[in-house]
């Protein structure tokens, strides 16, 4: 089972494993109060990607296609889901104010079809 959740959410012990998919450490979250298990920084989108996107729902299906286009050749998501397979329950953190049009729902989904 992989939840998505924003890391501004208060923590809960039904998260499981608790990992963080973003390039950058969210503003005004202190690194001892996260309770993160794992910051997987390297699948997140690219700085250029990022940079591009900047949160412009208009722009969320061209985001998405890159996005897995980014993914497709990397050695990280590849690591991250053998990580995610040694726990029942995963969590996926992220920063994004939209909670419908952010990397982590690309993500998720990339690593549901695999597993």
């Amino acid at each position: 089972m992989i939840r998505l959740k924003r890391i501004y959410e208060p923590y809960e012990s039904a998260d499981g494993f608790r990992i963080l998919v973003d390039r950058l450490w969210p503003r005004g979250v202190k690194k001892e109060d996260a309770h993160i298990d794992l910051w997987a920084k390297e699948v997140a989108p690219s700085t250029e990607l990022r940079k591009w996107f900047h949160h412009d729902v208009a722009a969320w299906k061209e985001f998405e296609k890159r996005y897995k286009t980014e993914l497709k050749s990397s050695a990280a998501l590849s690591e991250l889901i053998e990580k995610i397979r040694q726990h029942k329950k995963v969590t996926l953190l992220y920063s994004a104010r939209d909670e419908e049009h952010n990397q982590a729902i690309v993500l998720r989904d990339k690593i549901m079809a695999t597993l």
